[in-house]
């Protein structure tokens, strides 16, 4: 190897590299010189000599940046293969380079930093400790040369700290060689660190204070210039320190972090007031205090409740907030915050326990700073403190602390203001809005935000009002005088619902929303805290009256006003005279219009108005029906006064009435009174139901559609629709039929029930039998709603569907709201509140049969708990669904068949009785299970097809965002599929204790196979039922199986761990073909094959086929087969293997070492992500064993092992 050829090369790299970089290279021109430099860095035997040669300073930081990582690549991939002389040769080369081959701290570029420390540590991966234990003392005499050294020092410790425990990138002995090694040095690393942080950060503050310091100001310009650079060059060496600190503080022994009486967190605190280190210090200091651990070793951190800590942090975080909004310091302020919610979750953590922690001295000053944070115009820094104000309320010491119960109004206080949602980042109504513009990308990001930061602040301010519920009730009471009476502004947006009123974003509403919010919260809690006599009955009277006085035409106050009116109900259980007044209340806004007698469609905001008026009176007659059920006469007038308009009120709204009449029927606790109460009540649907007319009309399909106008051309799509009333006549007797099955029930007392003429006996099983009074009324009616979910599944036939008229062709289409609900698509804020709610017939008639089909399938899943064995003994009921619900399935859009499958087969099943599983689930489920195996295995063969069809066919007539939309519905109606089989299948014992074990596990990479399925995931009784059955049994099993390898993460994870094992244990004992047990395992090698990249499905995948293993390959030989496929299996481990399993003498390996070894077998068939898939291998050979082998039982990662045989060699600062 001359001179001149290494010269030569490096020319034409040069050259290369140039090309690489230059913009105006042409594609192919770049592609040849890419291609030359990656084949010299495969092949070239000089590539050292060459990559040395452009990494001189001489160069441009471009090739000298490509020369240093021709060394990487050198280091990384060949370094196994080097000769040991030509290994020392590179290393003492890349330390001159540090020593003294680079520019200057200030003028050296970054990335040649990085690689530089990326090329060093590549080299301690492979060779530290043992070929090269004076690696710390060469850092450490590297680094007293100067500041460029030791920052390359600092991100060399940094990237290794990294490498090793952090990403773990590394095979398991290296990473355990290294981490201990430095475990045992780490009171020297951490020594070096500090003693670096405090030599650069006194140096950096004498020069950038020296010109004011001297006494004699000569030329003080000069000084100043001339110290400017050693100054830079200082805090850049003091930032490097931070981050590396950082890198360790993380998972060092927590002794080294609270060393010479929290040295290092008292620098911390002094350096939050220094400009440039104040970021990384606030960093440092909150990992520092988020640390983990036995609590004993966490108690030094409470120095930070003392005076000088506390000091620093709040006037740091004064200064910061005095110096407006500027993102630096925006960003520090939110580190502070995080320091002060972490040292809050700590106290809460020490105080209490066996620790002897006292409430800190400084606890008021706390809680004031904290409080400073919570009044903050930031929202997203208010959002910040709420869970540390929960937890502090929550505590068991803390709570009674009378610091912290003075702090309960005033938290309250701000809570008045922070519930009140402004600071949307498009807006400029508030000093919120500044940062949220640094916090969120839309206002629809701030509103998903708001939402749950709201939801938060009422599960505290619950929390507050445990300790303080007087308070908070007055607070309420004020501010609800203080809304009723302020004048209505309705700021710049005017709403469309009509002029003058209020839009979402008018400041009255918001101030409304923020009130009502919290007196709801307030109120709900001192209910519940206090005792009967101490509620403030008349304040509380007083202010339901003002509420019920209160007048307004403005439908979002309104709705306010409603929720309000609930909230303040439970007073009414004091002074029931009041219900009247309530009852006229509400059933005023249930005909609320803004317009009276107009023809324009009502806005949602008005929707939402009388719909809320409807629930609040369902409501009411839930949770107080005896309250209610002496005003039940009144009631019931009131009601039968609105049925009589049939235009005055929706369907919904009717039926919502009649429910709320059910609900108090049902404290009559007289079956025969109830039963003709429902009977009358009734009389209208049943009449209209069970016409001629409509029979006619629900039992053919053609009729059907004429009949809701579906087949008619209409010219004027918003205005114009003659069939509207028959629309709404079906969906009141559905409605009214679901509302009567729903709500009406037998006394839940048995002693009551029979009393009432509602008990029957007993079932063979013991469980009790009681009648519905609605039964009679149901059934009656049954008939007829078969018939016309018969026909409403026909509708799909492609002849239904071309009769259907041109403005209807896509009647039978999901909503837009649907689809964008499936896709994540969020909703433009305002037209939430202020659009019409359907605004052309098409809409209407989509809507109509998106709503009918649901409700139909709610009746049939409310009819078993209702009903009970009235329904199930119903004359061939199993033959009668499967010819109606279960009809023309084919056609039936997934859309339409995931609701039937959640809302009616899954209550059915889970409803009914053993004694009907034979005459009823078993056929039902049968040919419903086999049906969908099929249906998935289709679709998701279109879908894997789909990939690798020629895309330019398919593009016109499909766009991309209807395949995601139809990809994303296979995945749902997946979902749904395997969940009915886990339902009606597995008993979900302990899975809750069992996904806790396993988030706990040991740090080994290979652990993650401990999310195992809980060992007692027993059959259902339904489950054994079905297995008995073996149409039922094969189509579960396939199902279950075959899902694995379907592109669902989700589904995947829960079939590998509910149901595959359970479901094929059950079938273990009976002989299996040796062909379907091969198949059974080969499906979960192909899920693995799909699913391996993502370490939560592996691990389930792994912990599969290691049961199916162990359990069958006694028995079945073909098993061994199969494993012989996998790519690159090593057949001699395999053959140990099979050997130690089939001997049944030999002592049985620990499980977790059983299971690894068969991990390592099948990993050749364990899918890796896209971006591993053409990695190229990088492979680090272990070194001779540092320690002394500890017994295979208790091999564990020592990490904290301090007392080890350490080195001669150690790091003197």
């Amino acid at each position: 190897m001359s001179a001149e050829q290494v010269s030569g090369l490096c020319e034409q790299l040069v050259k290369a590299v140039t090309v690489i970089m230059d913009p105006a290279s042409t594609q192919r021109y770049r592609l040849e010189a890419l291609k030359f430099c990656e084949e010299f860095k495969e092949k070239c035997p000089i590539c050292v000599p060459c990559g040395l040669k452009l990494a001189e300073k001489t160069q441009t930081a471009i090739v000298r940046h490509f020369g240093l990582q021709i060394l990487e690549h050198v280091v990384k991939y060949r370094w196994n293969n080097m000769p040991r002389l030509e290994k020392v040769y590179l290393k003492n080369n890349v330390m001159s380079l540090i020593s003294s081959g680079t520019q200057s701290i200030l003028e050296e570029e970054s990335h040649i930093k990085d690689v530089l420390s990326r090329i060093v540590v590549e080299m301690i991966k492979r060779e530290w400790p043992q070929h090269w234990p004076d690696m710390l003392k060469e850092l450490d005499t590297l680094s007293k040369q100067g500041e460029t050294q030791t920052e390359l020092v600092m991100f060399i410790l940094l990237r290794l700290a990294e490498d090793v425990v952090t990403f773990q990138t590394l095979p398991t002995q290296r990473r355990r060689d290294i981490q201990q090694t430095l475990t045992q040095n780490m009171e020297k690393i951490f020594s070096f660190l500090l003693s670096a942080l405090q030599q650069n950060v006194n140096k950096y503050r004498l020069m950038v204070g020296a010109p004011q310091e001297q006494e004699v100001l000569t030329s003080p310009q000069k000084t100043d210039l001339a110290q400017e650079p050693k100054a830079q060059a200082n805090c850049r060496v003091g930032i490097a320190a931070l981050n590396t600190l950082a890198g360790y503080i993380d998972w060092v022994a927590l002794r080294h972090i609270t060393a010479d009486d929290c040295k290092l967190l008292e620098m911390l605190c002094l350096l939050l007031d220094e400009p440039e280190l104040q970021v990384g210090a606030a960093e440092c200091l909150l990992i520092a205090v988020s640390r983990k651990g036995k609590l004993e070793d966490r108690k030094p951190l409470m120095v930070l409740f003392g005076d000088v800590a506390m000091h620093c942090i709040l006037s740091a975080a004064q200064t910061a907030d005095g110096e407006g909004l500027v993102e630096k310091h925006y960003v520090f302020l939110k580190r502070l915050c995080q320091v002060l919610c972490a040292l809050g979750s700590q106290l809460c953590a020490l105080l209490g326990s066996d620790c002897n922690v006292e409430t800190p001295a400084n606890f008021g000053k706390y809680l004031e700073s904290f409080l400073a944070f919570t009044t903050h115009p930031s929202q997203f820094l208010r959002s910040s403190t709420q869970i540390p104000w929960g937890a502090l309320f929550r505590h068991e010491v803390l709570s009674r602390d009378p610091l912290l119960l003075a702090v309960v109004p005033k938290y309250l206080r701000a809570c008045m203001t922070n519930l009140v949602k402004v600071g949307f980042p498009s807006k400029a109504d508030s000093p919120s809005c500044e940062y949220s513009r640094f916090d969120f990308d839309s206002d629809e990001d701030f509103n998903a935000f708001f939402t749950s930061f709201r939801a938060q602040q009422g599960e505290v301010i619950r929390m507050a009002c445990r300790l303080d519920p007087l308070t908070g009730f007055q607070m309420a009471g004020e501010w609800l005088k203080y809304q009723l009476t302020a004048p209505v502004d309705t700021g710049p947006t005017n709403s469309k619902t009509g002029e003058g009123l209020c839009s979402i974003f008018s400041p009255s509403f918001v101030q409304w929303d923020a009130m009502t919010f919290f007196s709801e919260s307030v109120i709900s809690q001192m209910f519940r805290t206090m005792d009967k006599d101490e509620i403030p009955v008349n304040d509380g009277i007083d202010l339901l009256q003002l509420v019920l006085n209160f007048e307004t035409k403005d439908p979002l106050i309104l709705s306010c006003v409603l929720t309000n009116v609930s909230a303040l109900f439970p007073f009414v259980t004091y002074r029931p005279e009041y219900l009247p007044q309530v009852l006229s209340k509400l059933f005023a806004s249930v005909t609320f219009e803004v317009v009276e007698e107009s023809k324009a469609p009502r806005t949602r905001a008005v929707k939402n108005v009388r719909r809320h008026a409807c629930s609040s009176i369902i409501k009411m007659c839930r949770d107080y029906p005896q309250l209610v059920l002496p005003n039940f006469e009144m009631l019931y007038n009131h009601v039968k006064q609105l049925l009589s308009n049939e235009l005055l009120l929706t369907q919904m709204e009717k039926c919502a009435l009649m429910e709320a009449l059910v609900l108090i029927s049902n404290q009559f606790k007289d079956y025969e009174r109830q039963k003709a109460f429902l009977e009358e009540l009734m009389a209208p649907v049943a009449g209209l139901w069970l016409s001629p007319e409509m029979q006619r009309v629900l039992s053919d399909p053609e009729a059907f559609i004429s009949y809701v106008g579906a087949d008619n051309k209409i010219a004027d799509p918003v205005l114009e629709d003659p069939s509207g009333l028959n629309r709404s006549r079906i969906s009141f007797c559905v409605y009214t039929i679901l509302g009567v099955v729903k709500r009406a029930r037998w006394p839940a007392a048995t002693e009551e029930a029979k009393a009432g003429g509602f008990f029957l006996g007993y079932l063979p099983s013991g469980t009790p039998m009681y009648r519905n009074p609605c039964t009679e009324q149901v059934l009656k009616l049954f008939d007829n709603l078969l018939a016309l979910i018969r026909t409403h599944n026909n509708l799909y036939t492609p002849e239904m569907v071309a009769r259907l008229g041109d403005t209807f062709a896509k009647a039978l289409d999901m909503l837009e709201v649907e689809k964008n609900a499936i896709l994540g698509l969020p909703q433009p804020l305002l037209d939430l509140y202020d659009s019409p709610v359907y605004k052309t017939v098409l809409e209407r008639m989509q809507g109509f049969f998106c709503t009918l089909y649901d409700n139909c399938f709610h009746i049939l899943g409310n009819a078993g708990p209702s009903m009970q064995q009235d329904f199930y003994t119903v004359e061939g009921l199993a033959t009668q669904l499967l010819s109606s619900a279960f009809n023309n399935l084919n056609n039936i859009p997934d859309y339409r068949l995931r609701p039937m499958l959640r809302v009616f087969v899954k209550p059915l099943v889970l409803s009914c009785p053993a004694e009907y599983y034979e005459t009823l689930v078993c056929p039902v489920l049968g040919p419903l299970f086999t049906y969908l195996h099929m249906r998935l295995s289709q679709k998701w063969q279109v879908i894997n097809q789909r990939n690798m069809l020629c895309e330019d066919d398919a593009a016109d007539d499909n766009p991309e965002s209807q395949e995601m939309l139809e990809e994303q519905l296979v995945r749902m109606l997946t979902r749904e599929v395997m969940d009915l089989a886990t339902v009606c299948c597995v008993t979900k014992k302990g899975v809750e204790q069992n996904t806790a074990a396993a988030v706990d596990g040991d740090d080994d990479e290979a652990m993650a196979t401990e999310v195992t399925p809980p060992a007692n995931a027993e059959l259902t009784e339904l489950g054994k039922c079905l297995m008995k059955q073996e149409d039922v049994c094969t189509a579960v099993l396939i199902t279950a199986y075959t899902s694995l390898s379907w592109k669902d993460t989700l589904s995947c994870q829960r079939t590998t761990t509910q149901l595959c094992w359970p479901l094929l244990k059950q079938v273990l004992p009976g002989n299996l073909l040796p062909d379907a047990v091969s198949w059974f395992f080969t499906s979960v090698l192909k899920g693995l094959q799909v699913h391996g990249q993502h370490d939560g499905c592996m691990a389930a995948l792994v912990h599969l086929a290691f049961q199916i293993y162990e359990a069958l390959r006694p028995r079945y030989g073909e098993l061994k087969a199969v494993m012989e496929q996998i790519p690159d299996i090593q057949l001699d481990s395999l053959e140990q293997f099979d050997s130690k399993l089939l001997n049944p003498t030999l002592q049985k390996v620990a499980d977790k070492r059983r299971k690894d070894h068969f991990k390592r077998l099948i990993s050749g068939c364990i899918g890796k992500p896209i971006g591993e898939q053409f990695r190229k291998e990088v492979h680090i050979r272990n070194l001779p064993s540092l320690f002394k082998k500890v017994k295979p039982s208790l091999e564990t990662d020592v990490l904290e092992n301090e007392d080890g045989e350490g080195f001669n060699v150690l790091f003197e600062p």
